[in-house]
């Protein structure tokens, strides 16, 4: 369960924050000025901030530089009344995740929320390099050591000095958007706002509005005049994740966008001009979308000036130590536990699972071990995964003597103990079962079992 400190002086609408905020299964600490909510970040674990921009003893902005102090990385909402457009925008450049005028739907803010809490989770989680390859290159947090991943790295800190467009393509669960941060922050443009929006997150109706903004009475609930992320990442770096599932009609939009350096709101007759560097990143095969008419050829060609391409786990595997240490010493951490060891055998199946979910998948594999495991050492038995396991490394045979023959009964012996073990752990022992998954009769299985030894 996720905390949610709400800084808000007026009584009946922090009762009415923590009764929707309650409601949708988060645990909400009031705070009924700034000094008691910068109180509360200093005592408790708190995983986001909705604070008033307006407060009885200071501002909200000395409650979001508070909450940077204690931990970066905890996203922060600032509410604004009408007109406290400029100081929001003063927000955002110091940090804030993002802002809402009141009054406000209370729907909008829920799916902010979730937005700021799944950016959060994926820029902890989603940590694909070493420290040794943050010091080289410039890159905070990052795990790994493999050839693809310092490539990578490399190609990143190049095209962070420029202000050419960059595209990052990969996985869900590859860490796209730890990259698009880290070629913001080594940018000139890392003083100024670094701004985040899921193209596939937000409805249809609503993504233009949120990436250009909207005047007053432009739509029905166009209360105010609403900036877009366009012109809150002026001077800075607007990252568009998941483009590949933007709409048509938008595409034309921000094609215009890139190439006049310039946006409209929604209901207005004037462009404003602005200098944003564009970031974007798809799971999706891009190219194929532009065949199939799915997606605009030149807004793609616009795009795709600097494509990055970020691994997924089951190529970059000689990290997977690395990072099952990592998240075993966060997760202990966290849980207030003492810090364990993985046997062999559950790191050979890490090491053969094909991990479609990448290093988010590997992050939640550890935690529920973590829970599951009472003792000191991470078994086999602690993991809860899907049935899609390969035979286990490719390093598991490298026998280079003997005849053709006996080389190839050597590796085929090899491959099936792993596979019938395999099976047998995901069915936790029920020969009949692991007979089915394997397609052989119960009898077939019963004589390899025996003839290799296999404990069940």
């Amino acid at each position: 369960m996720e905390t949610i400190l709400v800084v808000e002086d007026k009584e009946s609408m922090a009762a009415m924050l923590k009764e929707t905020l309650e409601a949708e299964g988060y645990k909400v600490i009031p705070a009924r000025d700034a000094a008691k909510g910068i109180k509360y970040l200093k005592n408790g674990k708190i995983d986001l901030v909705l604070t008033d921009l307006k407060l009885p003893d200071k501002n909200g902005i000395d409650v979001l530089k508070a909450s940077k102090e204690e931990n970066h990385l905890t996203p922060v909402i600032v509410m604004t009344a009408f007109g406290s457009v400029e100081a929001a925008v003063s927000a955002m450049k110091e940090g804030a995740f993002d802002f809402i005028t009141k009054p406000f739907d209370t729907d909008h803010l829920i799916i902010l929320i979730k937005r700021a809490l799944e950016t959060q989770r994926l820029v902890t989680e989603n940590i694909l390099l070493k420290e040794e390859v943050s010091s080289r290159f410039g890159l905070p947090g990052i795990i790994g050591k493999s050839r693809n991943i310092v490539d990578v790295a490399q190609i990143v800190q190049k095209v962070a000095a420029t202000k050419t467009t960059v595209l990052i393509l990969g996985e869900s669960g590859t860490g796209k958007e730890l990259f698009a941060r880290a070629i913001h922050n080594l940018s000139s443009r890392k003083h100024y706002p670094f701004v985040p929006i899921n193209c596939a997150a937000i409805p249809k109706a609503l993504l233009e509005s949120e990436l250009f903004g909207h005047e007053k009475g432009s739509f029905t609930g166009a209360d105010a005049r609403k900036l877009g992320k366009f012109q809150l990442a002026d001077k800075g770096t607007i990252f568009l994740d998941e483009i590949g599932d933007m709409d048509l009609s938008i595409q034309a939009k921000l094609l215009r966008a890139i190439e006049e350096g310039e946006i409209e709101r929604v209901g207005a007759i004037t462009s404003i001009t602005l200098d944003v560097r564009i970031v974007a990143a798809s799971n999706k095969d891009l190219e194929k979308a532009v065949e199939e008419k799915k997606f605009r050829e030149d807004l793609f060609y616009r795009l795709n000036v600097f494509p990055v391409r970020v691994p997924p786990l089951r190529e970059r595997k000689g990290d997977i130590p690395l990072l099952v240490e990592y998240f075993i010493n966060k997760y202990c951490n966290e849980m207030k536990t003492p810090v364990k060891n993985v046997s062999k055998e559950a790191l050979d199946i890490l090491m053969g699972y094909h991990w479609k979910g990448n290093v988010r998948e590997l992050g939640n594999t550890i935690e529920r071990a973590v829970i599951l495991c009472d003792g000191e050492v991470i078994t086999p038995d602690h993991f809860i995964l899907s049935k899609e396991v390969v035979s286990g490394p490719v390093t598991a045979f490298s026998s280079t003597e003997g005849t053709l023959e006996s080389v190839a009964k050597e590796a085929l012996r090899t491959a099936e103990t792993k596979r019938i073990s395999s099976a047998l752990h995901e069915t936790r022992g029920n020969k009949s079962k692991a007979a089915e998954i394997l397609q052989v009769s119960y009898k077939t299985l019963l004589t390899k079992i025996k003839e290799y030894g296999i404990e069940s």
